[in-house]
């Protein structure tokens, strides 16, 4: 029997067949439960005919579409296990991931289609299957190697059983050795982010339409909101990419009733001028990924927004904890209380509760939480003991039960949304002939919240400019994760053992210097 989140569609398209379960919001073209059940009916014996079986892995490196979902729903009836890549890596990065994965079908958005080939060349991978821009879309070209999958495939129901505690996707997270990690995420743990979400202070309902325009690659954009409306029912409209312009037009022009954006998005939609716009079918829009800044939530409230913030990790499946509307403003800085079937603890290096007030490392346990990490059981058993997912994350809890992060775990910077680590970018800088050592930070920055800079010490007698160095590392690297901003500087601050002080670095070239672009 199958009880994975394929399932879901297939309920709804018996339900409700005639409700729009997606909109391609750049073409207008609208998919309803019945036809959804019977695309991914249909792509997910195409797969199989192409060697998918249960427990294989199926990436994708896509731009937002409803293709995107299709291709998740897909692979879900199969058993099968979607493994979302972040279109921005470059070829190598993107190559890691197929290999670890050891992915054997693979979508690519075609934007970067020729990177994903190079990528999958000589890897697990045995198709590499295409699939249009909005653009080319909205051309009303026909033909495509995806519909020609997709037309080929038996619409019937494909009849697989599928397990609550089957892993439905891989998201991959930065690692802080410099290589990332595949979260196992379980049919089960993206069902309970789901009933999460339903009972989570404003809620969500059959009823309600989501704007998507966060990259779906993320766990953000596709855990909240979108994936959980597609258990409920409801409607989600999807953007293959984000402006701040396009993202209000669509706002006017498609009615949504909710939204998710990270904070630069938010920072971008507020800068364009909401003056004259019809926000009115917005009863509710939430923040994630990184803290929104309290000036920033009071200027979109006073335009009328509902406005909430939300915490969660890749690992959480993301929704952990939600700070109400009502609590935006006189809790700003915390990331509010734990929804309703995750428990959140402050302990100390014992596992011990820390008092009310204290600083320990934040705690999680849950039926949303992942089961480990793919292929890593000595990472999995240092993040999962006892019942309990060890964040990373230093947190504090209020006497009134509100917590508070006060540390980011293992140094992360969030620039736009993204996640980037230091160790990565640093191994990447120490390739380079005229870097003797280096550090990387994250800088205040006002348009993407935090600038990754780095901090680098030069070999005797070489030399390098700042714009040689970065402009060396974007060829290595995805454009996110370079460095905006190098200092030199003559040594590195220690401690006795030699471990480099980044707290004094950051008192030193970030506090308070934000960087405007």
């Amino acid at each position: 029997m199958d009880h994975g989140i394929g399932s879901w569609i297939t309920i709804h398209a018996r339900r409700t067949p005639h409700r729009v379960a997606l909109t391609d919001g750049d073409t207008g073209r609208q998919f309803t439960y019945a036809e959804l059940d019977r695309r991914t009916n249909a792509l997910a014996d195409a797969l199989r005919a192409k060697g998918v079986r249960p427990g294989d892995r199926v990436a994708f490196v896509l731009f937002n579409s409803p293709h995107l979902l299709e291709v998740t729903f897909a692979a879900a009836k199969l058993g099968a296990i979607a493994v979302p890549v972040n279109f921005r890596l470059s070829a190598p990065e993107i190559r890691y991931i197929l290999d670890d994965a050891a992915a054997c079908v693979v979508f690519a958005s075609e934007q970067v289609i020729a990177t994903v080939r190079e990528a999958a060349h000589g890897s697990y991978v045995r198709e590499l299957i295409e699939i249009p821009s909005a653009a080319t879309r909205s051309g009303g070209r026909t033909g495509s190697a995806y519909e020609e999958m997709v037309s080929a495939g038996d619409p019937a129901r494909v009849e697989v059983d599928v397990a609550h505690d089957g892993v439905a996707s891989l998201m991959y997270t930065s690692g802080t050795t410099g290589f990332p990690k595949g979260t196992m995420l379980t049919h089960g743990n993206h069902l309970w982010n789901a009933i999460n979400s339903v009972g989570v202070d404003l809620g969500l309902t059959p009823q309600d339409v989501s704007l998507t325009a966060a990259p779906m690659f993320h766990i953000g954009a596709f855990g909240i909101f979108t994936l959980p409306l597609m258990y409920l029912g409801g409607s989600a409209v999807i953007l293959e990419s984000f402006t701040p312009a396009g993202w209000l037009d669509a706002v006017e022009r498609h009615r949504p009733t909710v939204a998710f954006c990270v904070p630069a998005m938010w920072a971008a939609i507020a800068a364009a001028g909401l003056g004259g716009r019809d926000l009115e079918s917005l009863r509710y829009t939430i923040s994630g990924g990184a803290p929104c800044p309290v000036t920033l939530i009071e200027k979109l409230r006073a335009q009328g927004m509902v406005f909430t913030e939300g915490f969660g990790l890749t690992e959480t499946a993301p929704v952990a904890s939600v700070l109400s509307a009502d609590d935006v403003i006189a809790h700003a800085g915390s990331i509010g209380k734990p929804v309703t079937h995750v428990q959140m603890r402050v302990a100390d290096e014992d596992g011990c509760d820390v008092p009310a007030g204290e600083v320990g490392e934040l705690l999680l346990r849950g039926p949303s939480i992942f089961v480990g990490y793919w292929q890593k059981p000595e990472a999995t058993a240092t993040a999962l003991r006892d019942g309990w997912f060890f964040s990373g994350d230093l947190a504090r809890e209020d006497e009134d039960g509100y917590f508070y992060i006060v540390d980011r775990k293992k140094d992360m910077v969030i620039t736009g949304g993204e996640n980037v680590y230091p160790a990565e970018v640093e191994q990447v800088l120490y390739r380079h002939d005229a870097i003797a050592e280096v550090a990387v930070i994250g800088t205040p920055d006002e348009k993407w919240g935090e600038s990754v800079t780095a901090v680098a010490v030069l070999k005797p007698g070489a030399a390098v400019v700042e714009s040689e160095l970065i402009a060396w590392m974007r060829e290595r690297l995805a454009h996110f994760k370079c460095p905006r901003k190098v200092v030199f500087i003559d040594e590195l601050p220690r401690t006795a053992t030699g471990k480099i002080l980044k707290r004094e670095l950051r008192a030193q070239w970030g506090s308070g210097q934000v960087v405007h672009r």
